[in-house]
Protein backbone atom coordinates (compact mmCIF):
# COMPACT_ATOMS: atom_id res chain seq x y z
CA UNK A 1 0.00 0.00 0.00
CA UNK A 2 3.18 2.24 0.62
CA UNK A 3 4.18 2.01 -3.11
CA UNK A 4 0.61 3.36 -4.04
CA UNK A 5 1.24 6.65 -2.40
CA UNK A 6 3.77 7.45 -4.47
CA UNK A 7 2.23 6.60 -7.86
CA UNK A 8 -1.01 7.80 -7.05
CA UNK A 9 0.69 11.83 -5.72
CA UNK A 10 2.97 11.47 -9.25
CA UNK A 11 -0.71 10.86 -11.32
CA UNK A 12 -2.48 13.34 -9.00
CA UNK A 13 0.92 16.01 -10.39
CA UNK A 14 0.86 15.12 -13.75
CA UNK A 15 -3.10 15.76 -14.06
CA UNK A 16 -2.73 19.11 -12.10
CA UNK A 17 -0.17 20.11 -14.90
CA UNK A 18 -2.35 19.22 -17.51
CA UNK A 19 -5.41 20.96 -15.87
CA UNK A 20 -2.54 23.76 -16.01
CA UNK A 21 -1.94 23.38 -19.23
CA UNK A 22 -5.48 23.18 -20.48
CA UNK A 23 -6.32 26.03 -19.01
CA UNK A 24 -3.69 28.35 -19.98
CA UNK A 25 -4.54 27.28 -23.50
CA UNK A 26 -7.80 28.39 -23.19
CA UNK A 27 -6.99 31.60 -22.16
CA UNK A 28 -4.80 32.31 -24.72
CA UNK A 29 -7.52 31.50 -27.31
CA UNK A 30 -9.55 33.84 -25.73
CA UNK A 31 -12.64 30.87 -25.74
CA UNK A 32 -14.24 32.94 -22.54
CA UNK A 33 -14.33 36.05 -24.83
CA UNK A 34 -15.36 34.15 -27.83
CA UNK A 35 -18.53 32.65 -25.71
CA UNK A 36 -19.28 35.88 -24.34
CA UNK A 37 -19.57 37.63 -28.11
CA UNK A 38 -21.56 34.87 -29.20
CA UNK A 39 -23.86 35.23 -26.12
CA UNK A 40 -24.00 39.27 -27.09
CA UNK A 41 -25.96 39.13 -30.43
CA UNK A 42 -26.22 43.10 -30.63
CA UNK A 43 -22.30 43.11 -30.65
CA UNK A 44 -22.27 39.77 -32.75
CA UNK A 45 -23.75 41.99 -35.96
CA UNK A 46 -22.20 45.26 -35.19
CA UNK A 47 -18.77 43.16 -35.15
CA UNK A 48 -19.46 41.03 -38.60
CA UNK A 49 -20.85 44.43 -40.18
CA UNK A 50 -17.74 46.23 -39.97
CA UNK A 51 -15.91 43.74 -40.71
CA UNK A 52 -18.01 43.26 -43.75
CA UNK A 53 -17.46 46.39 -44.76
CA UNK A 54 -13.70 46.41 -44.57
CA UNK A 55 -14.05 43.06 -46.39
CA UNK A 56 -16.03 45.07 -49.57
CA UNK A 57 -13.61 48.12 -49.05
CA UNK A 58 -10.50 46.04 -49.51
CA UNK A 59 -11.96 44.30 -52.37
CA UNK A 60 -12.99 47.12 -54.63
CA UNK A 61 -9.36 49.13 -54.16
CA UNK A 62 -7.46 45.41 -54.92
CA UNK A 63 -10.10 45.22 -57.99
CA UNK A 64 -9.07 48.98 -59.00
CA UNK A 65 -5.76 48.22 -58.63
CA UNK A 66 -5.60 45.14 -60.47
CA UNK A 67 -7.50 46.62 -63.06
CA UNK A 68 -5.29 49.74 -63.02
CA UNK A 69 -1.94 47.67 -63.54
CA UNK A 70 -3.84 45.51 -66.35
CA UNK A 71 -4.65 48.18 -68.55
CA UNK A 72 -1.49 49.99 -68.15
CA UNK A 73 -0.05 46.17 -69.28
CA UNK A 74 -2.13 46.03 -72.33
CA UNK A 75 -1.40 49.73 -73.19
CA UNK A 76 2.42 48.73 -73.46
CA UNK A 77 1.48 45.22 -75.56
CA UNK A 78 -0.60 47.71 -78.21
CA UNK A 79 2.64 50.26 -77.95
CA UNK A 80 4.49 47.01 -79.51
CA UNK A 81 2.17 46.75 -82.40
CA UNK A 82 1.65 43.17 -82.49
CA UNK A 83 -0.61 42.82 -85.36
CA UNK A 84 -3.64 40.58 -83.71
CA UNK A 85 -3.22 40.70 -80.66
CA UNK A 86 -2.03 44.68 -80.67
CA UNK A 87 -5.76 45.57 -82.51
CA UNK A 88 -7.69 42.86 -80.20
CA UNK A 89 -6.36 44.53 -77.27
CA UNK A 90 -6.61 48.24 -78.66
CA UNK A 91 -10.29 47.61 -79.26
CA UNK A 92 -10.62 47.07 -75.24
CA UNK A 93 -8.79 50.27 -74.23
CA UNK A 94 -10.62 52.04 -76.55
CA UNK A 95 -13.98 50.68 -75.09
CA UNK A 96 -12.49 51.15 -71.26
CA UNK A 97 -11.60 54.57 -71.81
CA UNK A 98 -14.61 55.45 -73.80
CA UNK A 99 -16.54 54.06 -70.27
CA UNK A 100 -14.45 55.92 -67.88
CA UNK A 101 -14.92 59.39 -70.02
CA UNK A 102 -18.38 59.00 -70.04
CA UNK A 103 -18.95 59.00 -66.55
CA UNK A 104 -19.26 62.11 -64.73
CA UNK A 105 -17.96 62.57 -60.92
Amino acid sequence: MRQGRPVQTELLQALQDKITRLTINLEKMKLAEYVDLLHNTPRLLWVNFISGIARGLGIAIGFALLGAVVILILRKIVTLNLPVVGNFIADIVDIVQAQLESRKY
